[in-house]
């Protein structure tokens, strides 16, 4: 006997599985897309063994998803080969909602040959191919595809073991190396999309062939994909690379690749964030210092970053020494702590830095303001006795928490991440550090995640990641206990004893990297800012640039004497074109001067998401203002 999914049937030698439910279970064998024998995942053609329990999985079940995607990307490198013969495929693997192939062609993918591609494997669905497995020895693969003129398989199997066999699948007259497993027929693929094709390095050196790359998408039914497909094109209104340009916050430029060009806007907007981060860690008791961007490399030595990050790193000669352009904020806090002795009594001590820093990131995997090589850290790093702990690590999460709020984020994932299988420092601090996090979410009624084995070599972690409005996680908060700094740079103090003593260390960031936060605010806002985040809050627009412009020009100069972002838009275009130019730059607030405003003195006003809220007086609109601040 076997048994799938809890039902026992008969077993036959030589017999696959889809066989015993085409002749058991029928709804089962219909729906049927890949099954588990004990905890490997394995095509639902191999054949059954006696007394053993299989999983049969259908396509709504996260192993199911996976192996439709997986698939799909066959079927489409198969499509891609019948409509270009001459391309070179190299590998296709399953990523987050979806999947994508890279292929060796002349020229870019053009948007009507993508179209073209997906009515080519609409054909292949149709045809309801079995996915069939085959096994040849190394040398056998080889010469398989040297005949093929597969250059890029080739290389990948030559790296393989000479004794090993490989496996491949085949649809129709498609063959492709792969450890599977892959659905029964073609024809089970239900509902896909391609979405888009990009260009890659082969195994992602830059120092090798172009390739191209497209991108596609499928799930187990046609309402989850265009479901998801809605949310790419909000996520495609709301991408704050092309709301940055439209809104004019920032741009990039060839001269300075991976470099932000922030403009007026997008300063203000940045310039808020600060204000509103210094104003908190103020009030908080943290003192802020700035450490110099360049530094010598017997400091980066001295931190491991020398011999841990340097590809990550750019150097300088200066004085016919080299030095680097920081990447992290932490070594010289280290040096500022050593600056003076410290006592007991002082501790905790606070520090904090908004701190520019470099990272040499590849050019593939720059993404607008979410990956740059230059951006601002807003580091802080507590020194404190082993007794704070707890105190300190509640004090940092109360601070995330009033900033979450602050910026509209509510749903908060938190995560505490435990000694790793390498680690410095000895256990009995690992453990005291551990539960000292813990503690502290306890005390605040938090719940939290463990990441067994996932903290840093140096410590132990406490990571919180957001929600935005597309419900996509961002993690930008964390706070790490570091057992390492302070023993590298000989950090102490004089304990009660009279003898000195080594601190304990909180590293902490909040906001992460600003330019990250604001991509992550542009997309969460789509570009419609709070009131108090928003570059330019409200602006006046005279119906007659002649007749209203005066009573205009003294509204606009009362608001701007009360510290408000405001524009006077004196132009003598047509009132409605300035109204949805108003709109489309997504100002919260319009004031409209006409006639009636200017002879009683007040303002017509419109909201960005509200409409027309009728006539006020100034001071009506200061006090709404007021209150919604």
């Amino acid at each position: 006997m076997i048994v799938v999914n809890g039902n026992e049937y008969p077993f036959k030698e030589g017999v696959s599985l889809l066989s015993i439910l085409k002749e058991h279970n029928k709804s089962l064998f219909k729906e049927a897309i890949v099954a588990k024998e004990d905890d490997k995942l394995i095509d639902l053609s191999t054949l059954v063994s006696d007394g053993v329990n299989y999983t049969v999985f259908t396509a709504e079940s996260p192993e199911g998803l996976e192996t439709i995607r997986h698939s799909a990307a066959h079927i489409m490198a198969q499509a891609v080969k019948t409509l270009l013969p001459e391309a070179k495929v190299t590998i296709g693997p399953v990523i987050e909602n979806g999947f994508f192939y890279d292929f060796d062609v002349e020229n870019p993918f053009t948007p009507e040959q993508i179209q073209k591609i997906e009515k080519e494997m609409k054909k292949h669905v149709q045809a309801n191919y079995e996915f069939h497995r085959t096994v040849m020895s190394r040398d056998e693969a080889v010469k398989h595809f040297e005949a093929l003129g597969e250059i890029y398989k080739v290389e990948i199997i030559k790296e393989l073991p000479e004794d090993q066999n490989i496996t491949f699948y085949k649809q129709g007259d498609f063959i492709d190396l792969c450890r599977g497993p892959h659905i029964p027929f073609s024809g089970r693929l239900k509902a896909f999309k391609l979405l888009n094709a990009a260009g890659a390095y082969w195994r992602g050196d830059e120092k090798n062939r172009m390739l191209q790359r497209i991108y596609g998408t499928a799930f187990s039914t046609k309402e989850e994909l265009d479901q998801y497909l809605n949310f790419l094109e909000e996520a495609k209104k709301r991408d704050h690379r092309k709301l940055g340009k439209e809104l004019d916050l920032f741009s990039f430029q060839k001269e300075g690749v991976g470099f932000v060009f922030w403009h007026p806007k997008g300063m203000t907007l940045r310039n808020q964030l600060i204000q509103f981060w210094r104003d908190l860690h103020e009030e908080s008791g943290y003192v802020e210092i700035n450490t110099p961007i360049i530094l010598n490399k017997e400091l980066w030595i001295k931190s491991g970053h020398y011999a841990n990050y340097k590809e990550n790193m750019y150097f300088t000669q200066i004085d016919e020494m080299e030095h680097a352009v920081k990447p992290m904020n932490c070594p010289g806090c280290m040096l500022f702590y050593n600056t003076s002795l410290h006592s007991y009594r002082e501790f905790p001590i606070r520090v904090a830095e908004l701190g520019l820093v470099h990272r040499h990131e590849r050019s593939g995997t720059l993404h607008g303001l979410m990956r740059v090589r230059q951006f601002t850290q807003d580091d802080a790093h507590i020194f404190m006795l082993p007794s704070q702990i707890t105190t300190e690590i509640k004090g940092v999460v109360n601070l995330i928490e009033t900033i979450f709020k602050k910026l509209g984020f509510s749903d908060v994932n938190v995560e505490i991440s435990t000694r790793p299988a390498k680690f410095i420092g000895n256990i009995e601090d690992w453990d005291t550090a551990e539960a000292a996090l813990k503690q502290a979410l306890d005390e605040l009624n938090y719940n939290y995640e463990i990441n067994e084995g996932d903290g840093a070599f140096y410590g132990p972690k406490i990571d919180f990641s957001i929600k935005d409005s597309l419900n996509r996680r961002w993690q930008c908060s964390t706070i790490q206990l570091d057992f390492a700094l302070p023993e590298r740079f000989d950090c102490t103090y004089i304990g009660e004893d009279g003898k000195k003593h080594r601190p304990i260390m909180i590293h902490r960031a909040i906001y992460g990297s600003i330019e990250r936060l604001i991509g992550i605010l542009i997309e969460e806002y789509a570009g419609k800012f709070p009131l108090w985040l928003a570059p330019v809050q409200m602006k006046i627009i005279p119906v007659s640039s002649e007749k209203h412009l005066e009573y205009s020009q003294e509204v606009y100069k009362r608001l701007k004497n009360s510290k408000f972002r405001v524009e006077l838009d004196d132009r003598g275009e047509k009132l409605g074109y300035k109204i949805r130019e108003a709109q489309l730059s997504k100002v919260p607030y319009m004031l409209i001067i006409g006639d009636q405003e200017v002879e009683n003195q007040t303002v017509a006003v419109r909201h960005r998401e509200h409409g027309d809220l009728g006539s006020m007086s100034l001071f009506d609109f200061f006090e709404k203002l007021s209150s919604e601040l």
